[in-house]
Order: structure tokens, then sequence, then C-alpha cells
């Protein structure tokens, strides 16, 4: 019988196959520290994003792939970047007047707009902290403030100073000649303005590790580098972070992969081994463009969560991340119908194929079962129809479809038919455009009338074979098929066509749900009364 490390170890997931990646950086001998480190980083200019929430929970599940495969210790580090200066002041927050005096200090010396923390670095570090447990991840969190100030970089730092010229030696051959007469590695911190200096240096003393430069005003400076009284710009601080650490993996964007030499560079200059790193595509909006907080053209965290349950996104996140997807308020339904569909699945596949659903990594092995009896994209279709203000508008019709269904004993369900009516309001309703059926669709939907009318019938309620009948006939599978036969009969070419009229007029959108479920979850009598109201022209008015 197959184990669950062996079927791991042949998983074509990409989350094992990045474990057994990480795994083999220790086929020799287990690390030194004891233990597998995984990281991820933050810059805390701003409040997490969606992104924030894809990063760590992908890192996330590689790391509980690698927990299957090797009894080597794990730990997840998030990293906040918040000795780097406040090079703008984010449109989104209060008091801009007073933290625009504050511009190129670093976050955790800026005063907290909202008078909360103790400087708005910490006050983005909170809301970083408070995100990623709202989501139950597990991880330690750094500081570069506490990182620097600490000690705990200061023998990186020292060797920074060591072997400076190697370091510039990497990043000079990356940047413009121009930039180059004025680039170091090391970034001052003004010991009276507490701004971040962008100078040149003087001199470098590996011996004293110090750094001579002027300041803005011709004035001449010598600090220690060690001590927070200096930052490594940000392309030297990954890879000086990487051999501080002794980082095993971090994954970042694409737009990141240019510099993965340099950060493996310098990762290796100051001793350290580069870690395993993983690129993953960017997300695009609707037109296929990249997402972009400052353009706010993609969805946000909380856009996302106001019409679906966070494992949707999860699942969301699972799915290629090495091809550029779209990030759109269109994917949600499809998302969250996916994710039951593979919890359906889950309970009656081997344990191979278990390993390779989605739904095992979102839930670490222990996915709960799926009590959507009705899918997302129904539930919209019934929302568009049934005029409901609430979950409990659409219930009446589930429970007709699913006698068995209640909002305590499907929980999921319930949680769906709300999200579906806030989705169907804020993002169907504006843009439903009705329309009237030419003479070749009136003709089939009047003949689809008149069989549904005759079916709503029971002529003799004691004959049971006519009632099994009509039990058949009204099932999704028998509905479907009389829809099916009608297109068929009128001479619809491709069959799509006649499906599509049937969304057009009855939903005002093109595309729409299985027509024969439809039916059987909005009644009969409900659906032949809006084909009638429809074929009156009261819909397009």
């Amino acid at each position: 019988m197959t184990s669950l490390r062996d079927a791991a170890m042949n998983s074509k997931a990409w989350p094992f196959e990045e474990a057994r990646a990480v795994l083999k950086r220790y086929e020799k001998a287990p690390p030194k520290k004891g233990y597998v480190l995984f990281e991820t980083g933050y810059g805390p200019s701003g409040l997490p994003h969606i992104g924030t929430f894809g990063e760590v929970a992908r890192t996330t599940m590689i790391r509980r792939a690698f927990e299957i495969i090797s009894d080597i210790p794990t730990r997840l580090i998030c990293f906040s970047d918040d000795v780097d200066g406040m090079r703008k002041v984010p449109e989104n927050v209060p008091q801009q007047e007073m933290l625009r005096q504050h511009m190129q200090k670093p976050l955790t010396s800026v005063p907290d707009p909202y008078g909360e923390f103790e400087s708005f670095g910490h006050h983005n570090n909170a809301m970083l902290r408070r995100f990623l447990d709202t989501f139950g991840f597990e991880y330690e969190f750094i500081s570069a403030t506490e990182f620097y100030k600490s000690g705990r970089f200061d023998d990186t730092l020292r060797l920074c100073a060591e072997r400076y010229d190697r370091i510039m030696a990497i990043m000079l051959a990356s940047l413009r000649e121009e930039r180059q007469q004025t680039y170091s590695c090391f970034l001052p911190i003004h010991p009276e303005t507490g701004r971040v200096l962008y100078v040149p240096m003087k001199e470098v003393n590996a011996k004293d590790a110090t750094i001579t430069f002027d300041d803005e005003d011709g004035r001449e400076w010598t600090l220690p580098v060690t001590g927070g009284h200096v930052k490594l710009q940000w392309k030297p601080d990954f890879g000086a972070r990487w051999a501080a650490l002794d980082v095993d993996f971090e994954m970042y964007g694409k737009d990141h992969s240019t510099n993965t030499p340099i950060y493996d560079g310098i990762c290796e200059v100051l001793g350290g081994r580069k870690p395993n790193h993983m690129t993953y595509e960017l997300f695009l909006d609707d037109q296929g463009q990249k997402i972009s907080k400052s353009k706010g053209n993609g969805l946000t965290i909380d856009e996302w969560l106001s019409y679906a349950a966070t494992e949707s996104l999860s699942y969301f996140m699972y799915q290629k991340p090495k091809t550029a997807k779209r990030m759109h308020f269109d994917v949600i339904p499809r998302a969250v119908d996916e994710y039951h569909q593979q919890l359906r699945a889950f309970p009656e596949q081997t344990l191979e194929q278990k390993v390779n659903n989605p739904v095992w990594h979102i839930h670490r092995g222990q996915p709960p079962s799926s009590d959507m009896v009705v899918s997302f994209g129904m539930l919209l279709n019934l929302a568009s129809v049934a005029a409901a203000k609430d979950a409990a508008g659409l219930w009446k019709f589930i429970r007709r479809y699913a006698p068995e269904a209640s909002p305590e004993k499907n929980p999921d369900l319930d949680a769906a038919a709300g999200f579906a009516v806030r989705y169907f309001a804020d993002k169907i309703a504006p843009t439903r455009v009705f329309r009237l059926p030419d003479a070749k669709e009136r003709a089939a939907m009047e003949d689809l009338v008149g069989r549904l009318k005759k079916l709503a019938q029971v002529t003799d309620p004691t004959n049971v074979l006519q009632v099994e009948n009509r039990a058949e006939l009204l099932s999704d599978e028998g509905l479907q098929s009389m829809v099916f036969a009608v297109g068929k009969e009128h001479g619809f070419e491709p069959l799509r066509d006649w499906f599509k009229a049937l969304y057009e007029v009855l939903l005002g959108a093109s595309d729409g749900p299985r027509f024969g479920g439809f039916i059987a979850l909005y009644g009969v009598e409900e659906t032949v009364a809006l084909m009638e109201r429809a074929l009156k022209g009261e819909l397009v008015a």
C-alpha cells in the first residue's frame, strides 16, 4: 500500500515539486541550524493586499508539503522592510501634511497618522500581522528595524564593509553609467534629521566597519555600519538577509526575476548559500493589464471576501502560479464552484489523486465535506430572477429543490446564498441587458412554455407510473433533455445559440447556467411565468 510520503514524493502538484527541490539541498546532511527556513517579505509602505495573501498562502503550501516528505523542522518568517525610507505619502491615510514633513525617514521613525501606534511602520506592521492572523497563517514576524538595531544583522553588515568592492561590482554591472557614479550599497541614516540618505561613499573602512560620506549640506560624517546607523539598498538587502538568516526558500513575482542573479550573487559573496526560489507570474485585470495598486485596476482582498469565502481565494492562488492569470470579479463564481467540485471529488480519490487535489494543499490534507447542493453559478441566476434581498430569499427555492438542505446543515451553502445575492446586486444587475426574441426564438420559447405547462399538470395523482415518469422529467437531466429537444426541433445549429437566446431574453446576459438545472431550482411554474413575461416584452421594459 502506498504511504502518504511515497505519494508525495511522486506527486506532480507544484507544492510537492518545490518541496522536493528544497529537500535536495539537504540530501547529504541536515541543516546545521536545525530547521528549514521559508521566508516571505513585505514592504510596509501601505496596507496588506491580495498579493501578500497569495505569497504567504503559496509559501505555506510548500512548507506543509515539505513537512510530509521530510522530518526536518520548518519555520516561516515574514520579514517587514520597515527601515525603508518613506518616498511618498499614501493617498488613503489621514494627516497628509504631517506625513510630508517626514519624507525619506524610515517608516518606523514616521509618526502614526492614526495616533494608535509608536510609528507609521508599527501601524502597518500591526495591520500585516492582523491580516495574516485572520487567515490562520503560522509564521514568525521580523521587523527590519529590530533586525538592524538589535545587532542580529551586525556580522553580515561588517562583511558587507569588508567585501564592499565585490558587492559593488555586482551592483554596478546592473546600473546605468549615470547611476553608477553615485551608487552605494550602504544608505546612511542621518544622525540629526533621521532621513535615509542616498549619497556616494567617500570611504568604506573594512577594518573599523565604518562609512564616511558628505550629507546633502556638504558636511562630512563617519558612521558605523552596525547598530542601525546604516541600512542596505533593497537589492543588496535581499541577498544579505538570505545570508544572515540562512534562508532556504523564498518566492517572489516575475517583476523580481531579473534581479535573481544579483540577490544570489550578494548572498554568496557574504558567505551564504543562495536559497531555492520560485518566481510566480503576475495577476492581470480583465483587459490583460498588470494589476497595480496605484491604478486600482485589480481586486482587493476585501472585495473578494465580500463575495466569496477565503477558501475560494486560496483555490485561485493554488491554480498554475507560474501562469499569468486574469484576476477580476468574473473569476470569483468559477473559483467557488471549482473549489467545491474538488471537495466533492476528494473522498473517492486514491491517495495519489488526493495529494494532487488543490483542496489537500488548501486544508493541509484534511479538507471538509462540501455542502453545496446548488452551485454558486446557479445561485447567482436564481438571485437574478427571485428578487431576493438576502440568503433567506433564496432558501424557499433551495428547500424545494433539495428538501434535506437547511442553513444549519449547509452553512457553506447558506453563506454562498448571501454572497450570491450581494454579487448579483453589485456586479450583475447593473450590467444586464434584456432583449426580445426574434421570430424563430419566440416560436421555440412558446413551444418550451407549452411543454412545461403540460409537465406541471398531474391529471391522475393516483397513477404511480405517471407520477414516477413526471418526477423523472422534472429532474435536472429530464428538464435539460426537454430544453435540448426543443432547440433541435426548431433548427438551432449550433445548439449554443438556443441557450444563448434563453439567457439573453430571460436573464439579460449572454452566459448562464445549465438551463434544465435552473428550471428545477427556480420551479417549473415560476419559469413558465418568467418566460411569458419575457415574451410579452415586460423584462425589456
